[in-house]
């Protein structure tokens, strides 16, 4: 018995305390949210569209804004009609121009205009709620890129964990591979020896091989778990890298009450008020608009030539009458789709009320949960420890000794997962209820 614990016991308990050593660099938590705002290409696509809504807002100021044009035209024609109004703009009629024979007969005659063309919107009460639509996408845009920057930051802490726990199965599966050798060698010298039989060896063999599948096993689910969360931080080379050890559970109190100005209940709101602001605009597009225009030209009958100018200035007010019924058409739609929207924001709510209010009970029963899987390893623990001062008098087998080493493993690593499980819920608490605007 001496000789069975000078092997056996200090073995298994070196590799129940050992934790997993390892050369790769040390992640933290804080770099990796970091990395994934700074890399990830779902904020890459929501800066973009973001921007695309302010480049159609600043498109918008060409409803105030006059627009001035440039034209050079050169024409040539016999045509008697625009052969005698060609001399006409280029003021160089003269008596003989009137002569039957060459009013009917002109021949060739040229004409280079040298145009500049004004137009200036005056009044168009349409188009200022376009305006104000298009001002209103902007900010949507700015919401959906703020709650999108909240889910990365999610997203990547919910990666994080989830490494954090797999290094920690990692660890645990090394010990009980130690721990399952240990019993191997001890029952294979025995076993040459004779003191112990061929049925207790294969035991300890199918032991060795479980746990070492175990251990391939647990470096596979690191392997899984560093890529995703490496794709996530915007990182293509996919290293594998170490986490900080899991935390103890987090002391929060929820009210469970859900933010009503959330940045993505925010950019819903703001796409409803488009959405008005859009049915306003067809509205008035029923309303007279008001524009004003005018031109500056030059007409010559030579290449660069700007021998007669001539101006025109004029205002129009147009009204429209019928155009087939697609304004009231078009603000039925509008409308629908409006109304779709508010519908659509209310489910939004309700659902994420319904996500809260799970999440809180998750964290209460992880919460609870690790408080008895303390327990539970304290127990194993004691267990363990009784059982190896039995062994140590040979009052109990080796196999008891081993069950109850893994029993213990078993036991440390549903702590680790209650600490998973109620770190996870509490990101997802602190997702749902953010409320932080642009």
């Amino acid at each position: 018995m001496r000789v069975i614990s000078t092997i056996l016991l200090p073995t298994v308990f070196m590799a129940l305390s050992a934790s997993a050593q390892t050369s790769l660099p040390l992640l933290h938590l804080s770099d990796a949210v970091n990395a994934a705002l700074k890399n990830n290409r779902e904020l890459t696509l929501a800066a973009i569209d973001e921007s695309i809504a302010a480049n159609n807002l600043r498109q918008t100021d060409a409803f105030f804004l006059p627009r001035l044009s440039f034209s050079y035209t050169a024409m040539r024609t016999d045509n008697p009609l625009n052969a005698f109004g060609f001399k006409l703009q280029q003021q160089i009629v003269t008596q003989g121009d009137f002569n039957p024979a060459l009013l009917n007969h002109p021949g060739g005659v040229s004409d280079i205009t040298t145009k500049l063309d004004l137009q200036q919107p005056l009044l168009n009460a349409d188009l200022l709620y376009k305006r104000q639509a298009a001002a209103a996408q902007v900010l949507l845009y700015k919401y959906k890129t703020q709650r999108s920057t909240e889910w990365i930051r999610f997203n990547t802490e919910q990666a994080y964990l989830r490494l954090q726990l797999a290094w920690r199965a990692a660890a645990l599966a090394d010990q009980a591979l130690q721990t399952a050798t240990a019993v191997h060698t001890f029952t294979e010298n025995h076993f040459k020896q004779g003191v112990v039989q061929k049925s207790d060896l294969l035991q300890a063999a199918l032991q060795v091989t479980t746990a070492r599948a175990a251990a391939e096993n647990a470096q596979s689910n690191i392997r899984n778990s560093a890529e995703m969360l490496s794709e996530i931080m915007g990182n293509d080379s996919l290293g594998n890298f170490q986490t900080d050890s899991l935390p103890a559970i987090e002391t929060m109190s929820f009210t469970g009450a859900l933010p009503s100005d959330r940045a993505d209940f925010a950019a819903m709101e703001q796409a409803i008020h488009a959405s008005e602001l859009m049915i306003k605009a067809t509205k008035m597009s029923r309303l007279p608009a008001l524009n004003a225009f005018g031109s500056y030209q030059f007409n010559d009958n030579r290449l660069l030539g700007f021998g007669a100018h001539t101006w025109l200035a004029g205002v129009q007010l147009s009204v429209p009458i019928f155009n087939g019924n697609s304004i009231r058409n078009n603000q039925q739609a509008q409308a629908l789709q409006r109304d779709r929207l508010k519908t659509q924001l209310d489910q939004q709510k309700t659902d994420a009320q319904r996500e809260l209010n799970q999440a809180i009970r998750n964290f209460s029963d992880a919460r609870n949960s690790y408080t008895r899987q303390q327990e539970a390893v304290e127990q194993a623990n004691a267990a363990l420890l009784i059982l190896k001062n039995r062994y140590q008098e040979g009052l109990v087998h080796t196999t008891d000794v081993l069950q109850a080493a893994t029993q213990l493993s078993q036991q440390q690593f549903a702590l680790a997962q209650s600490a998973y499980a109620a770190g996870l819920s509490a990101a997802y608490i602190r997702f749902l209820t953010t409320t932080n605007h642009p």
